[in-house]
This record gives C-alpha cells, structure tokens and sequence, in this order.
C-alpha cells in the first residue's frame, strides 16, 4: 500500500514555514494551467506523488507523461522504460513503496519533494531508501507542473554516471554420493576463465583474432560482451581447458595479444567413470534462454551452471544453494558509492542416493559380458548380442521403494555432456557424435523410459483377476493341449504339447498360455474392464509416483481406449492378447519392479526413490521416508496362491526358470521367486525377453527385473542375468 495517506506541506519562502495544508490521498490529477505569479503548492505535491505511485504500479508510459518536455527530449518511452526495468532486475525487484515527508517550494517555479521509498526484493529482502528528492517544475509554455527527471531519480549517484551492480556469492555446487558414500559427482575437475581489459589491449582486432583462435569466442559475441562495458573493466571472454591454459605458446598469445589475466573455477566431474550412471546422475550445463530470466531473479547469472537432467537436475535447488550477495552503486571510476545491501550466501548440500554403486557397475559388466558373448550362434550366425539394441535392469528393496540399481544399456559417458567437460572439449564431442549416431539410442534411459510388451510377467495381473473376481477359485482346473481355440481363433503354447491339468499356482509355474487365454476370456465375458482395471491396480498404465527422473506412463489398453483409437469396439481378441501381456499393452521395467515388490511384500505399491540423505559433510539428514502409494486390496488367499506359484517357477521341475537356478547357491540358502517373459515383438524381430524375480523368498528383501531387447526367450537371456545379479547382490556384495 502506498503510505501518503496523509502528507504535511510546508511552503517554505527563505527559511521560515509561510503556511501549511493537508492533502488526501488522490488519484492522478487533471492537470489545469496555472497563473504564472501565483505558486499553488498542491498541484506540484500531486504530480510529484503521481509519478511516485505510477512508479509503485510499474505503470512506466504514466510516469513517462508526466517528464517535462525536457526530459522527454533526452530519452525515449522505450529506453526510459528500460532503464527502470533493467535496474530492477538487477535489484530482484518485487514491488517499492514510498512515504512522501514534505513539499519545498525551492522557486517560482519549483518545487521538491521529500520521501521515502522501500523497495521489497526477491533475494535480498527489504531495501529502505530514505532522504530521496523528486523536482517539479512549471513548464513555461503551459502553465503545467511537470517532473523534472533526470537519471538521478532512479539513484542520486546516478547523475554522476554510477551504476548498479549485484555482486553475487553463490555457494560452490555439492557432491553427490552413492549409498556407501562413494563420490559419484563433485566440483574437482578445472577449466580457466579469461578475462581482457579493452583499455590494455594495444591492437584490438589483433586480440579478438587471437580470443577466437584460442578460446573460441566468434566476433560478434565479443563485440556484445563489450557493448556496454567501460573501457577499464575486466570483462570474462570465455573460457579455456587447464591443457590450454597450460600450452605455454597459447598462453603467451593470450598475455601478449590481449593482456588477458585468468582465473581457475571447478567444474563437475562424474565418477568413478561418468558411464556408470549417466541415466540417473543426468548432467550440468549453462541455461537455455527459457531459465535466464528465473536464474536471475533467483540471483543467479545468466552464466551459472545448472542441472539440466537427472538428478541433477531435480536436485538441483539442493545441490546448488542459495545465492547471496551485495547490491552496490559503482561510482563511474570504478570506486564503490555505497552498499544498499547484503545478504549471505545459504551452503549448498550434498545428496546421498540409495544407488548401490558396487552393485550398479557390475550389472553393467554383466550385460557387456552377455553381449559380447552371444555376438554369434554356434552356426557363426549373428546372435541377439549383435542385433539387440540395449538392455535395462532395476533393482528395489521391497519394503521402502528405494532403488538400489538402475542400468539403461547401453551407457555412454554422462561427462561428456557438461557445459565444460573434465574430459576435455575433443573427446566430449565425439562422445556426443558417437551417441547421436548410435541406432540403439542409449541417451534413453530403458528402466523409465522404454515402454515394452510385457509378454508371460504380465500373467500374474490375470492371476489375481481371475482369483480376487471369484471367476476361478484355487481349485479350478484347465487342461492346457498346446493351443487354445474359440470359434476357429486358435493359439498355440510356446510348449506344443502342452502341460496338462493345470490350475492358477501351476499355471504360473509353467507359464501356460492357453490357461491365460481362457482366463482372459472368462474375465471378458464377466465385465471386459476387470483385467485392465486390476492391472492399473496393481500399478501398470499410470507413473510410479519416481519424482526424481521423467518416466513414462506406459499403456492398458481397456474397451474405451481400444474404440478411440482404432474406432472399431473392444473384443474378445483383445482381452486374452492382454492376457499374455500382448497387443496394445506396453509397461517400463520400473512398473514392472514395483508390481513385483508388491507382490512380495504383501501387497503394497512403493513410491519408488532414488535419494536418502542430504546435508554437508558428516551432518547427513535422512529424508526419505517409504511411502506406500497404495495397496492391491486383494485377499490374502489369492496373494498366497500367486507367490507360491513364482517360487514354484525357480524350484520345481517344470517350473520355466528352474533349469537357470537348478545349481545356484540361491535356491538352497536364499530362495527366489519370479517369473520368465518372452514378448513378442513386431516384425521379424526376436522377442522381448524378461524376467522379474525378488528373493528371498520367505521374507523377501529385493525385487529384480531384467529386460533385454530383441534377445529371445525370458529364460534363455533374461534368467541368466538376473541369476548372476542376485547371486552377486547375496553372496558377493560387500
């Protein structure tokens, strides 16, 4: 609110009051000519508050009307405009308020108005102004009071050619640690800056010539770097790689064409190798033209490194702190006016994520090892190493969502995406070449990302439909011939002779099809949305809840969908495709994680996470809590029927992963569940293969999820890796 509610005038002749008046709070006044011998005091107060409360409301054209012819003469509406609102950018400026204090008649034809003013600011609070001056003055050819403005009325040192300037403090930007405290992201690498006073530079095209040989400045941006810069100022042109920097014949180019000085400043580095996570650490960068304007009323410059992915990005407020400073007014030499304020800088803060980093390299090295080693068949033919364009593992401890391993494979180094990269500009960029041309786009991170068919992992949804709906009860018994037919539709099993009598328990274990088919069926016949709403139930078709990366939502098909998008109606066809998982389905690996972990622990949806702690050195505060998203509201019986039937696929004989786990440690010690998953892919590509799996068995801690692409059958591929992992997670993991 504006504070001239009541504003005491005192007309003052020499030095003594003549007479006083009281003046209420008005709104802009018609402006009348006024006798020429008569000075009327309260028309000058209610054009200098005018031009107060225009400034208040930002209403810049009405402060601008109310200029004398003079001061309208030296500067425009635009740059007048400008002016006020680059200077209050640099203020982070949120809104002002004035208190006018008294009116001077200093003339016949002036007058002064004293006041106050308070600017509220984003960063660095409440700024008070006091004992300011605002001059009006009688146009002679009018008659009419108008303000004589000049630049001083924005600062009074202004008049003197002072400017404003925010020299900000921002806090260095944190580690970021695995879960056992490995270093996986810090500030230790180095880049130098170069900065050039044009004033010293005795052949000026002879620097810019030598600033774009070296550091890679083109002349136009020099040019616009030094557009508004005094000749003395030490301007930052750029910067140079510390081998630069340190190859004596560039150097001495920079000294003696430019007089450039230099400057080292941290940059981010990713370890051990920046191929570990790239995926989930993301990368840092300079801003887009988009975050400019928010950096900088955070602040923040317009050159400040940002997270830009990852948890970088998503952690970014956290990982950068906030920035403090001091908003000064710089004399036109150079020399400081005054301080108008300061404001310290609050630390950054470090992040420790629940990534197991032994446990994550090694899922990597398993996947190198697979694919290397099935680049070729026994014939000598090309083997789905060859072909398959990438993989993706996640693993979750069941009971409170964290992730303790997320690999999208292929990887790449995440390095060579920082603004300045530790590992050096050249190799950086054939990092970035080599990705951009790589068909099997590993930039895309396959555990949140990649929408798949969920192929035979999928069945576990029918289970519990079939069970939960009392369509089938556990004593409903199917005879599985190979195929399954209904009016001349027939499909066949991936076991041609079939597997018998077969109820939901051993039809899991098996992993039957026409079993499936049949209950996608009956599910159909009773309502058609009760398979897609059970599978949206347990978690499938909508995000996990992950805040941390961007995920995809992935899709259940169900009658409404199946009619808006193809305009022919839900059939039966389209329910046992769902059934097996086919068809118009797609899910990510971290669904499929977490439906799995549901499954373990008693039927819970963990909201996934991937950071524990954050805080500066030792004094680390937990911040994550395990939040259940929701629960299957299943009965207990059917749960029970559905996991006895995932072990029964690791230990029985006929179970379809038992022949992987038959010598393992695992099924003796441990104890494992899970389920194989061969989803067929379009075209004359090889299948989908996975496997989703979580152990121990009897009080489960992890659930494990492998899929590779275009690999083959779920045990064949998938089975194997996800053994190794779990053996590796039990036995080997220190």
């Amino acid at each position: 609110m504006r504070r001239i509610a009541v504003l005491l005038l005192f007309i003052m002749v020499g030095c003594a009051p003549q007479n006083q008046a009281v003046i209420s709070e008005i709104d802009l006044p018609t402006l009348v000519p006024l006798p020429t011998n008569t000075l009327d005091i309260q028309e000058p107060a209610r054009i200098a508050t005018a031009f107060l409360g225009a400034w208040e409301a930002q209403e810049f054209a009405t402060m601008y009307s109310l200029l004398s012819f003079t001061a309208q003469e030296t500067i425009s509406l635009e740059d007048f405009q400008a002016l006020y609102e680059e200077n209050q950018a640099t203020m982070t400026f949120d809104s002002l308020e004035f208190e006018a204090v008294s009116m001077v008649a200093t003339g016949s034809r002036t007058a002064q108005l004293s006041y106050n003013i308070t600017f509220q600011t984003r960063l660095l609070g409440e700024i008070e102004d006091d004992g300011r001056t605002l001059t009006v003055i009688l146009e002679p050819q009018t008659g009419i009071w108008r303000v004589a403005w000049s630049v001083g009325d924005i600062f009074a040192e202004f008049a003197l050619g002072a400017r404003l300037e925010f020299q900000s403090n921002s806090p260095g930007r944190a580690n970021i640690y695995a879960r056992d405290g490995e270093i996986i992201a810090d500030m230790q690498g180095r880049v130098v800056e170069v900065y050039v006073v044009r004033a010293d530079v005795e052949n000026w095209e002879l620097c810019k010539s030598t600033l774009t040989d070296i550091v890679g400045v083109t002349d136009q941006r020099i040019e616009q770097i030094y557009a508004n810069a005094q000749p003395d100022w030490s301007m930052r042109v750029g910067t140079i790689e510390s081998a630069t920097f340190s190859n004596d014949i560039l150097n001495d180019r920079l000294e003696n064409d430019c007089a450039a000085t230099f400057e080292g400043i941290p940059i981010r580095r990713y370890r051990p190798n920046g191929s570990v996570m790239p995926h989930v650490l993301g990368y840092v960068g300079l801003p887009d033209e988009s975050q400019v304007d928010g950096l900088i009323q955070a602040g923040y410059d317009s050159e400040t490194i940002i997270g830009q992915a990852g948890i970088e990005q998503s952690w970014n407020d956290v990982l950068m702190g906030q920035p403090g400073g001091r908003l000064l007014i710089i004399n036109a030499d150079g020399t400081r006016a005054r301080v108008l304020a300061e404001i310290a800088s609050e630390i950054s803060q470090s992040i420790w994520l629940t990534i197991d980093l032994s446990l994550q390299q090694f899922i990597i090295d398993t996947f190198n090892t697979a694919y290397l080693e099935s680049r070729f068949n026994l014939d000598g033919s090309p083997g789905w190493g060859s072909t398959s364009p990438g993989a993706a593992a996640v693993v979750m401890n069941v009971n409170t969502g964290e992730i303790l391993a997320m690999v999208s494979f292929p990887t790449y180094d995440g390095n060579a995406y920082t603004t300045y990269p530790a590992i050096g500009r050249d190799v950086a960029n054939q990092i970035q070449t080599d990705v951009t041309e790589d068909d099997r786009n590993p930039i895309l991170n396959r555990v949140t990302q990649g929408e798949y068919p969920a192929g035979s992992i999928f069945k576990v949804v029918d289970a519990i439909a079939v069970l939960d709906t009392g369509v089938y009860d556990e004593n409903t018994v199917i005879f599985c011939s190979g195929s399954w037919t209904y009016e001349g539709d027939t499909r066949f099993d991936w076991y041609p002779p079939g597997h018998g009598r077969v109820n939901t328990q051993t039809a899991l274990m098996q992993s039957c099809n026409p079993f499936f088919y049949e209950a996608g069926f009956v599910l159909n016949n009773a309502d058609p949305y009760f398979l897609p709403t059970y599978a949206r139930r347990l978690g499938l078709g909508n995000f996990t809840g992950l805040t941390d990366l961007v995920e995809s939502p992935g899709q259940i098909p169900d009658p409404d969908f199946i009619l808006q998008t193809t305009g022919v109606p839900w059939t039966y066809s389209n329910a046992v495709n769902l059934a097996i998982g086919q068809g118009e389905i797609s899910v990510t690996p971290l669904q499929m994680v977490r439906l799995y972990a549901g499954i373990a622990n008693g039927g819970n949806l963990m909201q996934p996470y991937l950071v524990n702690e954050q805080g500066i050195l030792n004094q680390r505060t937990p911040i994550a809590e395990p939040t259940v998203v929701s629960t299957f509201d299943i009965q207990d019986e059917t749960l029970a029927i559905v996991q006895a039937g995932l072990c029964d696929v690791i230990t029985e004989n006929f179970g379809t992963a038992s022949h992987i786990f038959r010598d393992s440690p695992l099924v003796d010690t441990v104890g494992v569940c899970g389920k194989t998953g061969t989803a067929q892919a379009p075209g004359n590509q090889l299948p989908f293969s996975w496997f989703a799996s979580y152990a121990p068995a009897d009080n489960p801690e992890i659930a494990v999820v492998v899929m590779v692409e275009n690999a083959g059958d779920g045990s064949a591929v998938a089975a194997p890796i996800t053994r190794q992992i779990l053996e590796y997670y039990f036995f080997l993991n220190d």
